[in-house]
């Protein structure tokens, strides 16, 4: 049975009861051998992501980390003897077209899994579609929680892997005072409802709460209230490209890290390039992985990344996510010994891989996976030097149960 809990009043379902409808309860696609491989001399998968809107700018290279582990598998000889053979479709930064695309790799290409979204609120548009088709999403970015859905592994950040450690970073240094600003969407609202009950209980305070469609580029109003307000931190959940406009509009108004610091869980090196590194140095993110990560698989992962796609190219946590989740499936068809959707998802119980930030390992019973946490710094050349990490994995509390004081959030 699906465990879903979410935040009351913060989300109205994109998909609505006409895709449900649409989908209906249905058995396995066609088109399986007896083991439940696909026949034939290639296993399609799906890759869903936007290649045009406002997130593009993000899922652009989501998609590429995808591509490049699906083609290092298949150098490597294939998954149970077969070739990977990509379908890519665009979600267009439009949560009914993530819908609808998802349906017809499912229906119509008959993909053995997908791998895609960022956003959350593209993730609960395709929700009902992958769980009414028994179909298998791999989603690569962090998120809210608050949600496991047995047919979702998430490879991304839970709350307590990212929010929850950057909030308890921040009291100890002494940043007490926080603006929250963020897209007006699931993920933000729902990440800031985490984070006043986490300040309520641990001392800290608000200084302000701002929301902004997103696309939207004129941060001239927001910025001076931001100054007005003199915070200690603005905890940034701004995502796409109206985090170029803010950093550039915050730096234009005389602001410096130094004055008000600024600490971003939706702008990775990927986003900083877009931003331009000269309007967010000093300024920090929370992340689980960043490209100056010091291990030899990422080592490994950043050579193989620029020399498929540019030596100015950057890699990033949800890059590394998503070619972390394509490299996790494989092992779980490998271990299955198929691609049925129940045989992988049961195989993946336990499953660890070396992963370029470190060894993770999928939680059998929430299908997310262990992650070490890490703050870092944004310097000159756009990178990040990490100031703050747990040292070792952190195990996935996607609803928040071992925090005394996230209990009336789990009761909504």
């Amino acid at each position: 049975m699906t465990r879903k809990r979410v935040l009351g009043g913060l989300f109205t379902a994109v998909a609505g009861a006409g895709i449900l409808a649409a989908c209906g309860p249905q058995s396995a696609p066609a088109g399986k051998d007896s083991t439940g491989s696909r026949s034939g001399e290639t296993i399609k998968v799906g890759i869903l992501h936007s290649l045009s809107g406002t997130m593009a700018i993000s899922e652009k290279s989501v998609r590429d980390a995808e591509l490049l582990a699906i083609e290092e598998i298949n150098n490597a000889g294939g998954v149970i003897r077969k070739k990977i053979e990509p379908v890519v479709e665009d979600g267009a930064s439009d949560w009914p077209t993530f819908a609808e695309k998802a349906k017809k790799l499912i229906q119509s290409d008959k993909v053995a899994t997908v791998f895609g979204c960022w956003t959350s609120a593209s993730r609960k548009a395709v929700l009902p579609v992958f769980e009414s088709l028994q179909g298998l999403l791999w989603y690569p970015v962090q998120y809210e929680g608050l949600e496991a859905s047995p047919y979702i592994f998430y490879t991304g950040a839970a709350p307590n892997q990212q929010i929850v450690p950057a909030i308890e970073y921040l009291l100890k240094e002494g940043r007490k005072r926080m603006f929250l600003q963020g897209s007006d969407y699931v993920f933000p609202r729902t990440a800031n409802e985490i984070i006043k009950a986490q300040l309520n209980a641990q001392g800290g305070t608000l200084a302000g709460e701002e929301y902004t469609p997103l696309g939207h580029t004129e941060y001239s109003t927001v910025v001076a209230k931001i100054l007005a307000a003199k915070p200690d931190v603005v905890f940034n959940t701004l995502n796409g490209d109206s985090n170029v406009a803010f950093f550039k509009q915050l730096k234009d108004a005389g602001n410096t890290p130094d004055k008000i610091q600024t600490l971003s869980v939706s702008v990775a090196e990927e986003e900083v390039r877009g931003i331009g590194a000269a309007n967010m140095v000093g300024h920090l993110a929370s992340w689980n992985y960043f490209q100056t990560t010091d291990t030899p698989a990422n080592k490994k992962f950043v050579a193989a990344y620029k020399a498929r796609f540019g030596a100015n190219r950057v890699t990033d946590d949800p890059i590394e996510a998503a070619y972390v989740g394509v490299y996790l499936w494989s092992k779980a068809v490998e271990k299955a010994g198929s691609i049925d959707v129940e045989k992988v998802k049961a195989a993946a119980k336990g499953i660890e891989f070396a992963a370029p930030g470190g060894t993770v390992k999928i939680n059998g019973t929430n299908q997310h996976i262990s992650k070490a946490v890490r703050i870092g710094k944004v310097r000159t050349d756009g990178l990040f030097d990490e100031v703050w990490s747990t040292g070792k994995p952190v195990e996935p509390d996607p609803f928040l149960e071992s925090y005394g004081w996230a209990a009336s959030l789990k009761k909504r």
